[in-house]
């Protein structure tokens, strides 16, 4: 088997086992939020002990990594996801890369934190097409502070093709 059939299985594999643990979609309370760190949250999402994320399940995509300082999402866009000019829109990049900074910097957050996005920046750097096979949206902290986390991310496919990339930068505060 190629490398690239090697990446491509282990991808399947990874995205089938996280399917199989994750809740039905919904919103978790703020007591859920507030009960343990940014990383004990995410990571009691996709042990399902807490309900999965609707917009993953709306645009079908899944955490597949996770560890403090990074976490990966996985998706696999087809026509479903399309504009009217024939390729991928782009606010499914925009998500996909959201959902992996955005996360990347809540699993660094302390008890009792949370944050929200002040500002997403995005270059698409290809198309997507329903052809493109599935890809995965890394985000990796470049620092997190007392009120402020800043993150970079990329979206790639099984060949390590660049399609798109982001930086965001968070509001961090104390959740009420």
């Amino acid at each position: 088997m190629s490398s690239r059939e090697d990446t491509l299985a282990l991808w399947r594999q990874q995205e089938q086992e996280v399917r199989a643990r994750l809740a039905p979609a919904g919103v978790s309370t703020l007591d859920d939020l507030k009960a343990g760190s940014g990383m004990e949250f995410l990571q009691r999402i996709w042990d399902g002990l807490l309900p999965s994320v609707p917009i993953g399940e709306t645009l079908d995509f899944v955490p597949v990594e996770g560890e403090p300082g990074r976490i990966v999402f996985q998706g696999t866009p087809d026509k479903r996801h399309y504009n009217p000019l024939g390729s991928v829109h782009g606010g499914y990049f925009c998500t996909l890369l959201d959902s992996a900074v955005g996360c990347a910097v809540h699993s660094m957050l302390p008890k009792g934190m949370g944050y929200t996005t002040l500002e997403l920046k995005v270059n698409l750097v290809r198309a997507l097409t329903d052809k493109s096979g599935p890809v995965r949206a890394e985000g990796r902290v470049i620092q997190v502070g007392k009120q402020v986390g800043i993150a970079e991310g990329r979206i790639v496919d099984v060949d390590g093709r660049l399609y798109a990339h982001a930086t965001t930068t968070c509001l961090v505060f104390a959740l009420p």
